[in-house]
Protein backbone atom coordinates (compact mmCIF):
# COMPACT_ATOMS: atom_id res chain seq x y z
CA UNK A 1 0.00 0.00 0.00
CA UNK A 2 1.41 3.19 -0.78
CA UNK A 3 2.21 5.67 1.77
CA UNK A 4 2.36 9.38 1.59
CA UNK A 5 5.06 11.33 1.35
CA UNK A 6 8.59 13.23 -0.40
CA UNK A 7 7.94 10.12 -2.73
CA UNK A 8 4.97 6.93 -2.93
CA UNK A 9 7.12 3.95 -1.51
CA UNK A 10 5.15 0.42 -0.77
CA UNK A 11 5.28 0.38 3.47
CA UNK A 12 8.87 -1.11 4.52
CA UNK A 13 10.23 -0.43 1.09
CA UNK A 14 12.08 2.85 0.84
CA UNK A 15 13.30 4.51 -2.03
CA UNK A 16 16.93 3.35 -2.70
CA UNK A 17 19.80 5.69 -4.11
CA UNK A 18 21.98 3.97 -6.16
CA UNK A 19 25.44 3.19 -5.01
CA UNK A 20 27.31 4.22 -7.92
CA UNK A 21 27.12 8.07 -6.99
CA UNK A 22 30.07 9.60 -8.84
CA UNK A 23 29.88 13.29 -8.78
CA UNK A 24 31.28 14.63 -12.49
CA UNK A 25 30.89 18.52 -12.07
CA UNK A 26 28.25 21.13 -11.31
CA UNK A 27 25.24 22.45 -12.85
CA UNK A 28 24.02 25.74 -12.46
CA UNK A 29 19.97 26.70 -13.50
CA UNK A 30 19.71 30.43 -14.00
CA UNK A 31 15.93 30.79 -13.93
CA UNK A 32 13.28 33.62 -14.15
CA UNK A 33 9.59 32.94 -13.07
CA UNK A 34 6.72 35.02 -14.02
CA UNK A 35 4.23 34.00 -11.25
CA UNK A 36 1.12 35.81 -12.68
CA UNK A 37 1.25 33.57 -15.89
CA UNK A 38 3.62 30.47 -14.57
CA UNK A 39 6.30 30.88 -17.92
CA UNK A 40 9.30 29.85 -16.45
CA UNK A 41 13.04 30.58 -18.58
CA UNK A 42 15.93 28.78 -17.91
CA UNK A 43 18.95 27.65 -18.96
CA UNK A 44 21.50 25.44 -17.46
CA UNK A 45 25.74 26.45 -17.25
CA UNK A 46 28.24 25.00 -16.13
CA UNK A 47 29.68 28.21 -14.14
CA UNK A 48 27.45 31.19 -12.71
CA UNK A 49 30.10 34.14 -13.08
CA UNK A 50 28.72 37.50 -13.00
CA UNK A 51 29.62 37.91 -16.51
CA UNK A 52 27.56 34.62 -17.47
CA UNK A 53 24.28 35.57 -15.32
CA UNK A 54 24.31 39.26 -16.24
CA UNK A 55 25.17 38.58 -19.81
CA UNK A 56 21.56 36.00 -19.35
CA UNK A 57 19.56 37.98 -17.72
CA UNK A 58 20.25 40.72 -19.81
CA UNK A 59 19.31 39.03 -23.04
CA UNK A 60 16.31 37.49 -21.32
CA UNK A 61 15.07 40.49 -19.83
CA UNK A 62 15.02 43.00 -22.60
CA UNK A 63 13.10 40.39 -24.43
CA UNK A 64 10.45 40.09 -21.63
CA UNK A 65 10.47 44.35 -22.05
CA UNK A 66 10.18 44.47 -26.21
CA UNK A 67 7.11 41.82 -25.63
CA UNK A 68 5.38 44.25 -22.71
CA UNK A 69 3.23 46.79 -24.55
CA UNK A 70 3.65 50.19 -24.01
CA UNK A 71 2.54 52.98 -21.98
CA UNK A 72 -0.73 54.13 -23.26
CA UNK A 73 0.32 57.95 -22.28
CA UNK A 74 3.50 59.47 -21.76
CA UNK A 75 4.06 60.87 -18.06
CA UNK A 76 6.36 63.70 -17.20
CA UNK A 77 9.33 63.54 -15.85
CA UNK A 78 7.94 64.06 -12.24
CA UNK A 79 5.43 61.36 -12.62
CA UNK A 80 8.10 58.74 -13.80
CA UNK A 81 10.03 59.44 -10.71
CA UNK A 82 7.38 59.09 -8.35
CA UNK A 83 6.58 55.42 -9.93
CA UNK A 84 10.38 54.50 -8.86
CA UNK A 85 10.17 56.26 -5.52
CA UNK A 86 6.92 54.46 -4.86
CA UNK A 87 8.52 50.74 -5.16
CA UNK A 88 11.62 51.90 -3.38
CA UNK A 89 10.04 53.82 -0.36
CA UNK A 90 9.71 51.29 2.48
CA UNK A 91 13.23 49.43 0.91
CA UNK A 92 16.01 49.87 3.42
CA UNK A 93 18.91 50.23 1.05
CA UNK A 94 17.74 52.79 -1.84
CA UNK A 95 20.24 52.47 -5.07
CA UNK A 96 20.19 56.01 -6.80
CA UNK A 97 17.19 57.02 -9.22
CA UNK A 98 18.61 58.09 -12.66
CA UNK A 99 18.11 62.02 -12.89
CA UNK A 100 15.74 61.16 -16.08
CA UNK A 101 14.16 58.26 -15.45
CA UNK A 102 12.91 55.75 -18.43
CA UNK A 103 9.11 54.45 -17.78
CA UNK A 104 9.17 51.59 -15.25
CA UNK A 105 8.35 48.48 -17.35
CA UNK A 106 8.99 45.50 -15.38
CA UNK A 107 9.84 44.60 -11.06
CA UNK A 108 12.41 42.41 -10.55
CA UNK A 109 12.58 40.22 -7.79
CA UNK A 110 15.80 38.69 -6.83
CA UNK A 111 17.67 37.49 -4.23
CA UNK A 112 20.77 39.54 -2.26
CA UNK A 113 23.53 38.20 -4.14
CA UNK A 114 26.35 40.64 -4.13
CA UNK A 115 26.41 40.21 -8.25
CA UNK A 116 22.72 41.59 -8.34
CA UNK A 117 23.75 44.85 -6.83
CA UNK A 118 26.98 45.87 -9.25
CA UNK A 119 26.18 49.20 -10.47
CA UNK A 120 26.81 48.17 -13.88
CA UNK A 121 24.24 45.91 -13.52
CA UNK A 122 21.03 47.90 -11.57
CA UNK A 123 22.32 51.15 -13.68
CA UNK A 124 21.54 48.29 -16.59
CA UNK A 125 17.97 47.85 -14.97
CA UNK A 126 17.18 51.35 -14.33
CA UNK A 127 18.75 51.90 -18.18
CA UNK A 128 16.01 49.77 -19.15
CA UNK A 129 12.91 50.49 -16.57
CA UNK A 130 13.68 47.74 -14.73
CA UNK A 131 13.27 48.06 -10.93
CA UNK A 132 15.40 45.51 -8.81
CA UNK A 133 13.81 44.43 -5.29
CA UNK A 134 15.80 41.84 -3.30
CA UNK A 135 14.35 39.27 -1.13
CA UNK A 136 15.36 40.09 2.62
CA UNK A 137 18.76 38.09 3.85
CA UNK A 138 17.31 34.74 5.21
CA UNK A 139 14.18 35.19 3.50
CA UNK A 140 14.99 32.52 -0.01
CA UNK A 141 11.66 31.29 0.47
CA UNK A 142 10.08 34.79 -0.71
CA UNK A 143 11.85 34.27 -4.53
CA UNK A 144 9.48 32.38 -6.00
CA UNK A 145 12.32 31.25 -8.54
CA UNK A 146 13.28 28.94 -6.02
CA UNK A 147 10.05 27.27 -5.55
CA UNK A 148 9.69 26.88 -9.38
CA UNK A 149 13.30 25.48 -9.35
CA UNK A 150 12.46 22.60 -6.53
CA UNK A 151 9.11 21.28 -8.93
CA UNK A 152 10.77 21.22 -12.57
CA UNK A 153 13.74 19.33 -10.11
CA UNK A 154 11.48 17.17 -8.98
CA UNK A 155 10.37 16.25 -12.36
CA UNK A 156 13.74 16.57 -14.31
CA UNK A 157 15.89 14.08 -12.02
CA UNK A 158 13.45 12.66 -9.20
CA UNK A 159 14.55 8.44 -9.98
CA UNK A 160 16.87 9.50 -12.61
CA UNK A 161 20.79 8.83 -12.61
CA UNK A 162 22.69 11.46 -14.40
CA UNK A 163 26.11 10.94 -15.45
CA UNK A 164 26.90 14.55 -16.42
CA UNK A 165 25.96 18.07 -15.85
CA UNK A 166 25.07 18.46 -19.33
CA UNK A 167 22.50 15.87 -18.93
CA UNK A 168 20.86 17.67 -15.76
CA UNK A 169 20.89 21.18 -17.59
CA UNK A 170 19.29 19.25 -20.43
CA UNK A 171 16.97 17.48 -18.53
CA UNK A 172 15.80 21.12 -16.25
CA UNK A 173 15.82 22.92 -19.94
CA UNK A 174 13.31 19.89 -21.28
CA UNK A 175 10.69 19.72 -18.35
CA UNK A 176 10.70 23.70 -18.58
CA UNK A 177 9.95 23.56 -22.06
CA UNK A 178 7.14 20.96 -21.02
CA UNK A 179 5.82 23.17 -17.89
CA UNK A 180 5.39 26.21 -20.18
CA UNK A 181 3.07 24.32 -22.69
CA UNK A 182 0.78 24.40 -19.64
CA UNK A 183 1.73 26.78 -17.04
CA UNK A 184 0.72 27.29 -13.50
CA UNK A 185 0.36 30.75 -12.37
CA UNK A 186 0.97 31.28 -8.71
CA UNK A 187 -1.60 33.56 -8.06
CA UNK A 188 -2.30 32.74 -4.18
CA UNK A 189 1.70 34.97 -3.92
CA UNK A 190 0.41 38.14 -5.57
CA UNK A 191 -0.28 40.93 -4.10
CA UNK A 192 -3.56 42.62 -4.62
Amino acid sequence: MPQPGESWQAQGKPACVPHEYFRNGTAKILTLFHPADGQVRLTGTLSCTNAVLHGWLQQELSAIVQALPLPVAPLSTEEERSHWERWQADLTEKPTLLADPPPLRLLLVLDNLAGHKTPEFVCWLFAHGIMPLYTPLGGSWLNMAESIQRILKRRALNGQHPTDPEQIMAWFEAVAAHWNQAPTPFESYLVP
